[in-house]
């Protein structure tokens, strides 16, 4: 079992049914997904694009990356229906855990500049939204074979009914939010 799934079970369940007066256990939010998505609109002239960042994301995730397709033609981007655009990987349970572990903990202290996130990045259902500028702060992504600098986005949809909560899950989890 991995460390943060140890952290929520033993210290955040506790911590939540005490702030917010749980009664039963499974009323308790948790974390369900986190998406991870990368949009390489260059890919349209250059295909190679898509594939390295289809293997970066895969190498990030530690799972293998779908590739998506535009839903509808845009003729100013020289966009048609059905082009390959971007990469994108769902994670859930262990591999899920192991992901926020290294992001929390590794990825994010790499930031240049990083005073932590601003709590500010929820979607008023309790799930939370970052933007990641430079691919490169993970670990995993050797520097010198990058051919580009991608960005990402990662979500984190979690069960919890309102922001505050979501807040407060994340937080006792070990998230870096700005005092």
């Amino acid at each position: 079992m991995s460390r943060l799934k140890e952290k929520y079970n033993a210290e955040v369940v506790p911590a939540l049914i005490k702030e917010f007066g749980y009664t039963s256990i499974m009323s308790v939010p948790k974390i369900e997904k986190v998406t991870l998505n990368m949009g390489l609109g260059e890919a349209i002239q250059n295909i190679k694009i898509l594939d390295s960042g289809t293997k970066e994301l895969t190498l990030i995730a530690g799972q293998k990356a779908v590739v998506t397709k535009a839903k509808k033609s845009i003729a100013g981007f020289k966009l048609r229906q059905d082009m390959p655009i971007g990469c994108m990987v769902t994670l859930r349970r262990e591999k899920m855990y192991d992901f926020l572990d290294k992001l929390f903990n590794v990825a994010l202290p790499r930031v240049r500049d990083f005073r932590g996130l601003s709590d500010k990045s929820f979607d008023g259902r309790a799930n939370c939204s970052l933007g990641i500028k430079e691919h490169i702060i993970f670990p995993e992504i050797d520097y010198d074979k990058v051919d580009k600098i991608k960005g990402l986005n990662i979500t984190i949809v979690t069960t919890a009914k309102t922001d505050a909560e979501g807040l407060y899950l994340l937080k006792h989890l070990g998230m870096p939010f700005r005092n």
